[in-house]
């Protein structure tokens, strides 16, 4: 697969879906209702970060570096506010609770007559921000998700033949 452009990407947040301790696979977001954060300028970015774990061992005169717990990080999404869309009104409401929300990304990478290829995860909505800025700018909704599993990519496809 050829590299390919942000635009055209969308991101969706489905209904409530808690974390679990065990990685998550595509069936597990079977079911869930989408709706689309419309007007989106900027994804921002997530994957699986290790906290280092060092070891200074006296045997070896070195600082010994080990893999700790993961993190997917925080994900800055930043909107042009639309106070009618029912994505964004869905992460304003998701932010008031304490509850892990499903989201899907799709990419605009399907090949002809194929599929896209579809990022999955769950997060909690930490935090939605407006951004006012200068006379000359859009206002904005910044849309933090915390995310608190794993990344399961599912690989743009032929189509069926």
């Amino acid at each position: 697969m050829p590299v390919f452009a942000t635009a055209g990407a969308k991101i969706h947040i489905g209904g409530e879906l808690a974390a679990q301790s065990a990685d998550f696979a595509v069936a597990d977001f079977s079911g869930v209702t989408w709706t689309e954060i419309m007007e989106v300028e900027s994804l921002g970015s997530f994957g699986d970060t290790a906290q280092e774990v060092p070891f200074e061992s006296l045997g070896y005169s070195r600082t010994r570096r080990m893999k700790g717990l993961r993190s997917a990080g925080t994900m800055e999404i930043v909107c042009g506010m639309d106070y009618a869309d029912a994505g964004q009104l869905a992460a304003i409401a998701a932010e008031k609770t304490d509850k892990e929300y499903a989201f899907k990304i799709t990419f605009d990478d399907a090949p002809t007559g194929g599929t896209p290829s579809e990022r999955y995860f769950v997060a909690q909505v930490g935090a939605v921000t407006e951004q006012l800025d200068t006379a000359n700018n859009v206002m904005k909704l910044n849309i933090s998700l915390w995310v608190n599993s794993n990344i399961v990519r599912v690989a743009a496809a032929e189509p069926a033949v």
